[in-house]
């Protein structure tokens, strides 16, 4: 099942990597809409991942064996530790562009997300934001779609706001 507007076989290929090198993620945005069932177009996939040095080597790791692309290696701890907390990687294929954070601002670091373990496909086991950490990233932003997806997670979930 074609969840979103990417390249599927990648994306299978990222969650396997993340697990076969022990990397410490949680899969937020759309991407985890998707997996918990509200299914979106989209065309990144936001990370959450933590800053430290170690971590961060591994998921050079994992990302490399995905995608052997020299610009990999430029992904730095310091950079997602740091004030603004994002690095965008866009993969040589260009169908998709990986979001990695380590925090929004004040509002969520990586350790603050609750997160669950699903089945994406294949048997590929996901760290996904459960549905009421997705409502808490999404219920009080300003972009419509965020609005939207909160909705949705109201209704699907029978959540209030959180």
């Amino acid at each position: 099942m074609d969840l979103w507007k990417m390249n599927y076989d990648e994306i299978l290929a990222l969650f396997r990597a993340l697990r076969q090198h022990d990397v410490a993620y949680v899969v937020v945005g759309a991407v985890a809409l998707g997996l918990n069932g509200i299914v979106r177009a989209t065309q990144d996939v936001d990370l959450f991942v933590r800053p430290t040095p170690e971590n961060v080597s591994r998921l050079r790791q994992a990302l490399t064996d995905v995608w052997p692309d020299p610009a990999i290696g430029e992904i730095d701890a310091a950079d997602l530790a740091g004030e603004f907390g994002v690095v965008n990687y866009v993969p040589p294929t260009g169908d998709i562009s990986v979001d990695l954070n380590s925090h929004l601002g004040e509002a969520f670091k990586f350790d603050d997300i609750e997160w669950h373990e699903l089945a994406a496909s294949e048997g590929v086991m996901v760290r996904v934001a459960t549905p009421r950490m997705l409502l808490r990233m999404k219920q009080d932003t300003l972009r419509p779609l965020d609005a939207r997806d909160a909705h949705m997670l109201r209704e699907q979930f029978d959540l209030g706001d959180v």
